[in-house]
Order: structure tokens, then C-alpha cells, then sequence
């Protein structure tokens, strides 16, 4: 893989509003290379174009494409490094740019339709109207795998974009020890925050702010026991019976809740995950998920975790890399904690409308109204003896378009927010009842999930990935009264 030691270009790519121009400046001006905007490319014909509303056909980014790798190859040739920034939504725009380039090195900037709209009605004096958001986000087909980017999330300030792309430039694939039950880890830390992710599943083991845990996760050593901190893919929770009906074929999984009868929990929470890129306060992981009995799929399957000043933020990625659709759900399964021996006395909210009833094998079998039962947390209130093991949906969300799970402490002085953003449909509410002596009602487990227990039979809310295409599931941790 090129890194920036080896590559003569770097090209910057995302749609209107990512910052490409700002970020691909100050990643020239950290590297010491040249810049060049592409829409420097454009002719002014292209320019009047867009500026009048319309956007530009394919045939009319065709010679602009030419003049953008013509430039390429004479800056290659004549020994020299730059940046270039670019928008090439397309497959064959980047490949255009690519091809038979092996020195370029491309990054991605990622962001969601109201942080870029934002942006963008923020703009003053640029030729790009706001409206034409939706036109590319239409067209944009994200870079691929076999691509090689560097996803740079832009929620943050274009320093910080700057800093994590060269990070993820600087850092390929690493070898790493496979000593102890959950190979090798990684710790992260901002100002008084920390974190530990692991190799193993690429799962979640501790979350603390100025040393006080956050995560009631599991110890340096130690296996991973009650899903701690687990990544939750293809799917999170259960297939009842572990068989199912897809595109007209019967698949059957392992069964893996073997008492009860259920595939559970997805398929690499023990597989080893390989590093892809760190810093101080992030770190990226990735795997691939290979066809196998029950699951005929190949994805490629990537997990970020960033420390910022909110907290610890995470993004779930999967791409179907295989040539068929694929059916696709994903949760991940952190336990939290606010400082009490059991969970009864700490202050529980849960922004939901609706429960899902199961049976008791924990399959679904219905949808009921939370007002006037046990399981309305829309106000806060303490636990109690309340046994959960309960499935919420029906999130009512912020203007920012999360949902947000407070656990409090009873004193009322600090707690822990999680936040459910991007891909999250679902939370899992667990008290740990069912788990071994010593860890029992220790923890809250807030599952963020993007569908329902049993998603794979009953199709409900279960995403179907076709070739090619990307899902996102986002959530993070805020804490609180910390200081």
C-alpha cells in the first residue's frame, strides 16, 4: 500500500461541502508539496454552467478529467509532489485518475447530508450553489475497497481532518502480537480521557475519564465474557433457529446459543482484526468477513474509534464486496457503568417510544406502546429490580439526529450519555441478569443496534447491501460531570 514516504500525489476527493480545498491545503502545507484545486481545471463554460444551476453531464467532465491527469503525469514525471483536490463522485472519474498512477495516493472525505448542507449554506462567494447537494449525493458512488482510501471522517475542525488523514497516510498494516486471550491492543488517549480497544473482534475494553471506568468492560488478560464491548456483524442479537429464507435460498447458520436454539451475535466477534491506521487518540481496524455455511457473503468490515472533546465516537463500516446482494445487520454490545455495585440504583433514560415483546428463547414477538409499563425509561428513574433484556425502538432524536441513553448516578452529579446516531434504528437494553455470578446487574448494556432481534426471518428493518455499496452505523459515548 502507498503511504505518503512513497507517493508523488495525494488525491483528495468528496462532494461539495467535505472541505476537500481546505484540508487538501493544509495537508500541502504539513507535506511541504504543491497544491492544486481541480476546479482550477474547469473551463469557463463548465463554471457558467454550474452557476446557473446545472450540473455538469459526463461528457462535460471528460476533457477536465483529461487536463487533471495530464497535469498528474507531468508532475510525476518531473520528480515533484502535490496535492490535488478533487469531487470525482464517480468510479470511472477516480479510475480516470488512477490509472496506471500508482503513486497517487487517494482519501476520502466522508460526511452526512446535514453537516455537508450546513456547510454549504454557510458559503459565501463560491460558484457552487447549495441545492446541487442533493444532485451529487445522488450520482456518488463511495470509493471501494479495491480503491485503497483513506476515509477521513469531516466532523471535526479541517486541522483535525488535516491530522487524521496524514495519520492514516503514515500508518499502513501493522503486525501485531497475538500473545494473551484477546491479541493485541491499543490505547487511546485525549486530555483526560482514555480508551482500550482489542484485536480480538476488534471490540471496545475499557472507556474511562480522569481514571474513573466509564465501560464496565473486562481486565488486560482476560477473555471476553457477556459480549463485553463485542462487534455485533452480519447481525446483532438472534436468528432464531438459525435459518432463514434469502433471495429464495434457505440458509442455515451455526447455532451458537445452542439452549435456546438461536444463532447469536453475528459472526467475528472472535475473529482477529488487523490494524489499518492510529494516532494518539484514534484507531482503525478492519476485517474481512469470507463467505461461509449459512452466510454465502463477502464483506469488508472496518471499525473506527476517536477520542474528541465530546467523548469516544465510533463508526461501523461494511462493504459487500461480493457480487450479489447480502443481507446485512449490525449493533455492537458495551456495558455501562457509573460507579454503583449493581445497576438497581442508577438513574436510567431511554428515549424510546416502543418495546419489542420476546419469547423465551428472546425472539420478537410483537410491538407495544412503552406508556404505562414497567419499561418506560422516557423520563429518568432508577432501575430498580426491573429485570431487562428488551429491545427499544421508536427514538426520539435531537435537531443533531441522535437519540441519547443517560445512565446517571443516583447522587446525580455525573454519568454517561451514549448517543445513537447514523444506521441506528434500534437499543438493546440488557441488566445482565442472565450472566455469571460476580458480573451480574454490574453493568447496563446498551446495545445500538440498526435492526431487530431475529431481523434475518422476519425482514424487519434488515438492510439488503447490494454489490458495491457501504452501511454506516455510528455511535459514541459523552460523558458527564466528570471534571
Amino acid at each position: 500500500m502507498t503511504t505518503h514516504g512513497q507517493a508523488a500525489l495525494v488525491l483528495v476527493v468528496g462532494v461539495a461541502g467535505s472541505g476537500k480545498s481546505t484540508v487538501g491545503r493544509l495537508l500541502a502545507e504539513r507535506l511541504g508539496w504543491a497544491y492544486r484545486d481541480a476546479d482550477e481545471f474547469h473551463s469557463e463554460a463548465d463554471r457558467a454552467k454550474m452557476a446557473a444551476g446545472h450540473p455538469l453531464t459526463d461528457a462535460d467532465r471528460v476533457p477536465w478529467l483529461d487536463a487533471i491527469g495530464a497535469w498528474m503525469d507531468r508532475t510525476i514525471a518531473a520528480g515533484r509532489q502535490a496535492v490535488v483536490t478533487c469531487s470525482a463522485l464517480k468510479r470511472a472519474y477516480r479510475d480516470a485518475l488512477l490509472a496506471g498512477r500508482p503513486e497517487v495516493r487517494l482519501v476520502y472525505l466522508h460526511g452526512s447530508r446535514e453537516l455537508l448542507a450546513s456547510r454549504l449554506a454557510g458559503r459565501h462567494g463560491h460558484f457552487f450553489p447549495a441545492d446541487l447537494l442533493d444532485s451529487q449525493l445522488a450520482v456518488l458512488e463511495e470509493p471501494e475497497p479495491d480503491e485503497h482510501p483513506l476515509v477521513v471522517e469531516i466532523d471535526r475542525s479541517p486541522e483535525a481532518v488535516a491530522a487524521a488523514a496524514l495519520a492514516l497516510m503514515s500508518e499502513g498494516p501493522a503486525q501485531v502480537s497475538t500473545a494473551g486471550p484477546t491479541g493485541d491492543s491499543w490505547r487511546l488517549v485525549r486530555g483526560d480521557q482514555s480508551a482500550v480497544v482489542v484485536q480480538l473482534g476488534g471490540a471496545l475494553r475499557e472507556y474511562a475519564v480522569n481514571g474513573r471506568p466509564l465501560l464496565d468492560g473486562f481486565s488486560a488478560g482476560s477473555a471476553v465474557t457477556g459480549g463485553r464491548g463485542q462487534l455485533l456483524v452480519p447481525w446483532p442479537n438472534r436468528v432464531g433457529d438459525g435459518r432463514y429464507l434469502f433471495e429464495g435460498r434457505s440458509l442455515q447458520l451455526p447455532l451458537t446459543e445452542v439452549e435456546k436454539r438461536n444463532a447469536i451475535h453475528g459472526l467475528l466477534r472472535w475473529s482477529l482484526w488487523h490494524l489499518l491506521a492510529r494516532t494518539d487518540d484514534s484507531v482503525l481496524l478492519g476485517t474481512t468477513l469470507c463467505p461461509q455455511p449459512g452466510y454465502p457473503f463477502l464483506l469488508d468490515v472496518r471499525v473506527e474509534y476517536r477520542l474528541d472533546a465530546d467523548g469516544l465516537s465510533t463508526a461501523v463500516r461494511a462493504t459487500n464486496l461480493g457480487t450479489e446482494p447480502a443481507p446485512y445487520g449490525v449493533g455492537q454490545h458495551p456495558y455501562l457503568t457509573v460507579g454503583t455495585d449493581l445497576v438497581d440504583s442508577a438513574v436510567l433514560t431511554v428515549p424510546a417510544r416502543y418495546l419489542l415483546r420476546t419469547d423465551d428463547r428472546g425472539l420478537p414477538v410483537g410491538r407495544e406502546d412503552v406508556d404505562g409499563t414497567p419499561y418506560d425509561f422516557r423520563t429518568a428513574r432508577p432501575i430498580g429490580d426491573l429485570r431487562l433484556d428488551t429491545a427499544f425502538t421508536g427514538l426520539d432524536r435531537g435537531p443533531d439526529g441522535r437519540a441519547v441513553v443517560r445512565l446517571a448516578h443516583p447522587s446525580g452529579p455525573h454519568g454517561v450519555d451514549l448517543w445513537l446516531g447514523e444506521g441506528t434504528r434500534y437499543v438493546q437494553v440488557f441488566t445482565g441478569d442472565t450472566l455469571a455470578g460476580s458480573q451480574r446487574r454490574r453493568g447496563v448494556a446498551v446495545e445500538p443496534m440498526s435492526c431487530p432481534p431475529d431481523a434475518f426471518r422476519s425482514g424487519t428493518d434488515l438492510t439488503v447491501l447490494q454489490p458495491h455499496a457501504t452501511h454506516v452505523l455510528r455511535w459514541g459515548l459523552s460523558p458527564w460531570g466528570h471534571s
